[in-house]
């Protein structure tokens, strides 16, 4: 019996990855050339990057992304996160130092309506892939805030880090305290628009060597939790993050968390 049962769930796993594929709908037909600039489509190749996430989301303001990428790979320098039915379709932009390399990557977003979620990677020379998923989500841009005001207030900026070690590289998850509101949100006391509010640019660094760098617009998540896998060098980790707001925090943690 469970030689039956272990042999369906290898056989089921790579069938649930492709449960959700890329639908190319007209959007991004539009996006891809009048917001990326990019003339020609850009190529899947799961050799080289992919992209995870849930075919049905449970929170549309609060869907798991992770990008990975097979040992040997060319290393990504850049993605570009679009969620194409979004407001803003941009939803960051990284960049990835030597030391992320092969990338395991995971953050969260908000899906505002049915929508492909896709990566466009950057592996240097002007070479270009492509990676995502269809996800099924609604009303993750103008969901209600986790907390009220005054909590939101008390721990905006509040960092916290912590590392463990996987397969001779270390996982790193980086938690910030801040509402990130997308300007689509109410109040639910005064039932008025909350102003747009988020981190736009956050730098995670050991010593001086990049880890990533993100500029954001309003479809990373509430709260956000940044988990990554990295090659340390022992040097204590440095995280730089600024909000539209013009609030700058800073704080160093020790490489071991």
């Amino acid at each position: 019996m469970k030689a039956t049962i272990l042999a369906a769930l290898l056989l089921a796993t790579p069938v649930a990855a492709q449960e959700n594929p890329l639908q190319n709908s007209a959007t991004w037909d539009d996006l891809r050339e009048s917001v990326l600039g990019l003339a020609a489509d850009v190529p899947l190749d799961l050799t080289i990057l992919d992209l995870d996430a849930p075919m049905r989301a449970h929170e549309a303001a609060i869907v798991p992304i992770r990008l990975t990428q097979p040992a040997g790979a060319p290393p990504v320098k850049a993605v570009t996160m679009v969620i194409d039915e979004n407001p803003a379709p941009v939803a960051a932009e990284y960049t990835f130092g030597p030391a992320m390399a092969p990338l395991d990557f995971e953050f969260r977003v908000r899906v505002d309506s049915y929508s492909d979620v896709r990566a466009i990677a950057d592996t240097g020379n002007g070479n270009r892939v492509m990676a995502g998923r269809f996800v099924k989500a609604s009303g993750g841009c103008s969901a209600p805030a986790g907390k009220d005001m005054a909590a939101v207030q008390a721990t905006m900026g509040q960092m916290r880090w912590r590392t463990a070690p996987q397969d001779g590289r270390q996982v790193g998850t980086l938690m910030i305290r801040h509402p990130n509101f997308s300007g689509l949100q109410r109040d639910q006391v005064t039932l008025l628009n909350i102003p747009a509010h988020f981190i736009d640019r956050l730098e995670v660094r050991q010593g001086e060597e990049l880890l990533f760098a993100m500029q954001a617009g309003i479809s990373i998540s509430e709260d956000p939790v940044f988990r990554f896998v990295y090659r340390s060098d022992g040097q204590p980790i440095h995280v730089h993050a600024e909000d539209t707001d013009g609030n700058v925090w800073d704080q160093e943690f020790a490489a071991g968390g």
